[in-house]
């Protein structure tokens, strides 16, 4: 049967219509249901050792175009329902986005679980099937405001299996009933899986916002990713979150060993586990459980799980290395108490610095410990990151362990994040270059050879112009906000928090806005557009969007200001506007405090679609300036040694944010929160609040850079207007960014960490 006689009869037997009866909702749930089949015929890929990639979150996007490209159908269904008189694009906008993932780390997962399949490696994900995600965000009053993110439809990419597990917690036993999504490989015809787990009887969403009785395990359990932490009960339903996934993920591992014919002291021959960020950490000792329990000893069981589990890093942030309480997992999991205690004692036998410690002497458990002591590899996820942890964060451990230690400069799947965000992009590359880069993106490099060739900067141009009227009318169509696509879009998208220094940016607009109204105008009008969350307890965070969104206020309103100058937040941003906005940008800003940033990967997506990097060199950015050359990024900002040296107390070095503020120019933007033409839109309370932090903290260090901030993207927005200059610049960073595909990083984490084979 071909593609056209199968999509037929599931229209009829599901629906009882001919296809060009159908609305746009029939046929997306018409090709889900086919896309579903068609991977269902694939087997997963073979070989002697599998890896299971454990992480808390997956942000997975709408997964009905990516399906399609995997399979290589895309084009076929778009003509076919042309055919019927239907659009692909429209029948898309049909499909809720999975809600199991917020930002870099999520994402990341993602593009990995698609270059996994795609390399036809033999690996599958392992985590949560969250109901309601983080939280929609929906804007009131100026101010972010949470509800929840259904996402589960009765037709979804969820496939029962039929499997579940007992999970034992303290005083209770909860059923961990496992889900799939099915993970299609590009160029290949197999496809692997994405296991979710989840409780046997969810509670429904709160009625109002997202607040919930965080006591009630058993039923919210997996309403939430993050539940908010900014009490006991909840930091307690994040330890049962954590052990239930990994301890469900740790019985399906043993499961499908034994199904392969494996013994338990087989384990490390043949599995391979990736623990992603501290949040799957547990998966040590209750593996460790589980093996003694299948008649191992426990110098075998830690045998094994040390030559089975390898361990990636994403922060140099201390706070966001995990640490709970001891009395939290002794009432959660008490079994793993003793095995801690034991994990923690050969550890001190090691040494007995307490800066490794594993149980330190307040009683809390250090999870990236046990992680670093009981794994056998230690990455992080580019190259200066890795410097760091060497040489500071973690140098403790490097000096046991050099041997563990590696980078894995993190990478995009170019399939999601290119080809089928950026359709008009790819046509104009193919066109160039032919279409083998799509399956080796290292290949993008030769587009160099067109760097004088006036006719296609002239195309590369008309590309970009183009995506940003798409933008444009789709932002106008969900937010009713009307931008000028001949305006600089400068675009910071990644989450809400103050290392990335979204309130820098606000502070330059705030110079812009000043400038303007005393008449000088800048050489070119700018659109600045923000796209992030928040997370609900985070009070800073919520502060700085809610001067965004002041400040949108206040230049909409003032029709001096508002040729020359906007300012715009897209609501609820995910992984459908990012799509929508990347392939739009022409300024990609990476400005987080040098030394903070892990990664990053918005500035490689940004790249590979044309946007022009206005960053520190910080995280991915010190890669991506190497790659491009100083003619083709803009760079500024204090070097990663002096922040570090900032930082430490030690010869009166600490960063002052007052001797920063205490000049004129600083003074006066800083100020200007407490305005009284911001003072007439806002929350006084929140921007004093701001205000105060920013003076007399400013723990990132916003007033550091400021100055030279922004001077350098003044310097941008100026050279922007030479429009050739700046479309070679574009072409540039296009050619490079094959580097930062993840089938890269993947080949690289199989070569050096899991071999797979």
């Amino acid at each position: 049967m071909d593609l056209k006689e199968e999509l037929v009869q599931i229209i009829r037997e599901r629906f009882d219509l001919a296809p060009e009866q159908c609305g746009d909702r029939q046929l997306y749930e018409a090709l889900l249901i086919l896309t579903g089949r068609q991977t269902a015929r694939r087997p997963a890929p073979e070989g002697e050792r599998k890896l299971y990639y454990f992480s808390a979150e997956f942000l997975m996007g709408k997964l009905l175009d990516n399906n399609l490209l995997a399979l290589g159908i895309r084009e076929q269904v778009r003509e076919l329902l042309a055919c019927w008189g239907r659009n692909l694009d429209a029948v898309e906008e049909q499909e809720p986005e999975p809600s199991l993932g917020n930002g870099g780390l999520g994402r990341l997962a993602a593009c990995f679980l698609d270059s996994i399949a795609a390399l036809g490696l033999k690996g599958d994900g392992v985590g949560l099937n969250y109901h309601y995600g983080l939280f929609h965000q929906r804007f009131a009053d100026n101010k972010q405001r949470e509800t929840p993110d259904p996402w589960i439809e009765p037709e979804s990419w969820l496939i029962p299996t039929g499997t579940s597990f007992t999970v034992p917690f303290g005083g209770f036993e909860l059923r961990a009933v496992l889900w799939d999504m099915a993970i299609p490989g590009a160029y290949n015809d197999r496809a692997n899986r994405l296991h979710l787990f989840d409780v046997e009887d969810p509670a429904p969403a709160p009625e109002t916002g997202i607040d919930f009785d965080k006591t009630a395990v058993a039923g919210h359990l997996t309403s939430f990713l993050y539940p908010d932490d900014s009490d006991d009960a909840g930091r307690l339903l994040r330890v049962y979150q954590q052990y239930f996934m990994v301890s469900a993920g740790a019985q399906l591992i043993l499961k499908e060993l034994e199904e392969r014919g494996y013994g338990p002291r087989e384990l490390a021959d043949h599995v391979a586990i990736q623990i992603n960020d501290t949040h799957p950490s547990m998966v040590i000792p209750e593996l460790i459980r589980l093996l003694t329990g299948k008649g191992l000893s426990m110098d075998e069981a830690i045998d094994q799980v040390r030559r089975t589990c390898a361990y990636t890093n994403h922060t140099i942030l201390a706070e966001a290395l995990e640490k709970w309480p001891l009395h939290f997992i002794q009432r959660v999991a008490p079994q793993l108490e003793p095995i801690i205690r034991e994990l923690d004692r050969r550890a001190k036998e090691v040494s007995s610095d307490p800066a490794v410690a594993i149980l330190d002497e307040r009683g809390l458990v250090h999870m990236a410990h046990i992680d670093i002591h009981y794994g056998y590899s230690v990455n992080g996820v580019a190259a200066l990151h890795t410097e760091i942890l060497k040489k500071a964060e973690l140098k403790p451990f490097y000096d046991l362990y050099p041997e563990k230690f590696n980078n894995k400069t993190n990478g995009v799947t170019l399939r999601r994040w290119l080809e089928a965000c950026n359709p008009d992009l790819t046509a104009l590359i193919d066109q160039c270059i032919n279409t083998r880069w799509r399956r080796d993106p290292g290949r993008l490099v030769s587009l160099m050879e067109y760097m004088d060739n006036d006719h296609v900067l002239s195309q590369l141009v008309a590309v970009k112009q183009s995506a940003k009227e798409r933008f444009c009318r789709e932002l106008r169509e969900a937010q009713g906000v009307e931008l000028d696509p001949n305006s600089i879009f400068d675009v910071q998208i990644k989450r809400l928090h103050e290392y990335k220094r979204q309130q820098m940016n606000a502070l330059y607009v705030i110079q812009k806005y000043l400038e303007i109204k005393e008449g000088r105008l800048p050489e070119y009008p700018v659109t600045v557009i923000f796209g992030a969350k928040a997370a609900p307890a985070y009070v800073m965070a919520k502060h700085i969007i809610h001067l965004i969104l002041c400040l949108q206020k206040l230049i909409e309103n003032d029709p001096a200001v508002r040729p020359w100058l906007r300012v715009v937040m897209i609501e609820n941003y995910n992984v459908t506007w990012a799509e929508r906005l990347i392939p739009a940008a022409d300024i990609s800003e990476q400005i987080s405090l040098a030394s903070k940033e892990a990664s990053g990967t918005g500035n490689m997506k940004l790249m590979a679609n044309g946007a022009v990097t206005l960053g520190t060199m910080d995280g991915a950015n010190v890669e991506i300036a190497e790659l491009v050359g100083p003619g083709n990024i803009y760079t500024f900002g204090a070097h990663s040694d002096r922040v570090i040296h900032l930082y430490d107390d030690k010869g009166g070095a600490r960063y002052r944010s007052l001797d920063y503020y205490h000049t004129p120019r600083v003074e006066r933007l800083v100020d200007f929160l407490l305005s009284p033409e911001l003072l007439a839109i806002g929350d006084a309370a929140a921007l004093a609040a701001l205000w105060r932090d920013i003076k007399g903290k400013d723990w990132f260090m916003a007033l550091l850079d400021l100055e030279e901030y922004i001077s350098v993207k003044d310097l941008a927005v100026r050279q922007y207007g030479d429009r050739k200059a700046w479309a070679r610049k574009m072409l540039v960073n296009i050619a490079k960014s094959g580097y930062f595909s993840s089938d890269r990083t993947i080949r690289q984490y199989n070569e050096e960490i899991w071999h797979l084979g």
